[in-house]
């Protein structure tokens, strides 16, 4: 009884000190976000989709798989996926034993949030 009593002191008094510690690390001059009475979305916001950068996209058909990622990336874009263009649905396990058969947006200027999917087949194989 005597040790689940201290282990309960014990306790309390490291939270006590957690909560000073965090209490302490609290700039006062912040005032505390305010909850949100909507959700917001980029159609909420005009300057949001004004500051949407753009880049170019570059025509990655034809390269083998990583260094189609690579250029994408290269050129600012990061939202990428590759899929099977076989229609097997395998999973491009090793990128660099894949070519790219086509591309989704097709090459030129777009905003850099665009998801960009690459399709792809064995380097055996063709498109």
């Amino acid at each position: 009884m005597r040790t689940r009593t201290a282990i309960t002191a014990l306790a309390a008094a490291a939270l006590l000190t957690l909560v000073g510690c965090a209490a302490e690390d609290a700039d006062p001059e912040t005032p505390a976000p305010k909850a949100s009475q909507g959700s917001s979305t980029k159609q909420d916001s005009p300057a949001a989709e004004e500051k949407a950068e753009t880049a170019t996209l570059p025509n990655l058909v034809g390269q083998d798989l990583q260094a189609a990622q690579d250029a994408a990336q290269d050129a600012g874009f990061y939202a990428l996926d590759d899929q099977d263009a076989s229609g097997q649905n395998r999973l491009q396990v090793m990128d660099r034993n894949w070519t790219v058969c086509s591309q989704e947006p097709k090459a030129g200027t777009h905003p850099t949030d665009t998801p960009v999917v690459l399709y792809a087949v064995k380097d055996t194989e063709t498109c």
